[in-house]
């Protein structure tokens, strides 16, 4: 692996570092939570005593929404975060990093199958809790959530934003977050991409959302959006 120049801290996203590398490239990282473990095959660095994960912004929506610029990392040290869609535990596990032990990260993935590989990880962080379960239902694990800071969502389904907004009744608290990863192609594949985002922030709007900021992921994820937004309860 190429040799690491230097690690310093991001100036606008507190917990996330830029690595420099000695090839000259750069590259996103979240200080490693479980040191010397991997989740996706990411490259670990390690300065001193402190050992960093590469934050793959091509195997990451989040880590591509900051590469293009999003307004703000709402997600720090403590936050509670309801993620809806948390997969094997990619961006949980950055997510887990970055919110570190006094955090907590919900985990809702609907596949058995992805689940079990998200226990895996969930092992080694014990700030992530894996949660068997349909993100259409929040009723059904209401029971092991109690209240979230923010709310992850990166569902693959076709009411994406609609989704969020029973979730957020439920769980998200009066001036939480939200970041919305929408997929055009999983919504509708027979509109253009900017059609289908500006009906999904409509959606999000009814549903008592303030639209902070919205950044296309292209050329990480194609015809993605990433919604940064606030909720606001009683509208």
């Amino acid at each position: 692996m190429t040799e690491v120049v230097k690690i310093e801290p991001h100036p606008q996203y507190k917990g996330v570092y830029i690595v420099e590398l000695e090839d000259g490239s750069v590259r996103l990282a979240t200080k490693n939570l479980a040191p010397g473990k991997k989740v996706y095959g990411e490259w670990l660095f390690r300065i001193g005593d402190e050992e960093y994960r590469e934050w793959n912004s091509y195997r990451s929506k989040l880590s591509a929404a900051l590469l293009k610029g999003i307004k703000e990392l709402a997600i720090k040290e403590g936050s509670r975060v309801l993620y809806l869609g948390a997969g094997s535990g990619t961006t949980p596990s950055h997510v887990s990093d970055l919110v570190g032990p006094k955090g907590i990260v919900y985990s809702v993935e609907f596949a058995p199958r992805v689940v079990r590989e998200l226990i895996t990880v969930a092992e080694v962080r014990k700030n992530i809790i894996p949660i068997l379960g349909d993100a259409r239902f929040p009723n059904k694990y209401a029971h092991i959530v109690d209240y979230a800071d923010i709310i992850y969502a990166d569902v693959a389904q076709p009411e994406q934003a609609s989704i969020v907004n029973v979730n957020a009744k439920y769980f998200l608290r009066d001036g939480g977050y939200l970041y919305l990863a929408i997929k055009a192609r999983s919504i509708d594949v027979t509109k253009e991409p900017d059609e289908v985002y500006q009906r999904e922030i409509n959606t999000l709007i009814k549903g008592g959302f303030e639209i902070i900021d919205v950044v296309h992921l292209d050329p990480y994820d194609k015809d993605h959006a990433m919604v940064f937004a606030r909720f606001k309860r009683g509208k």
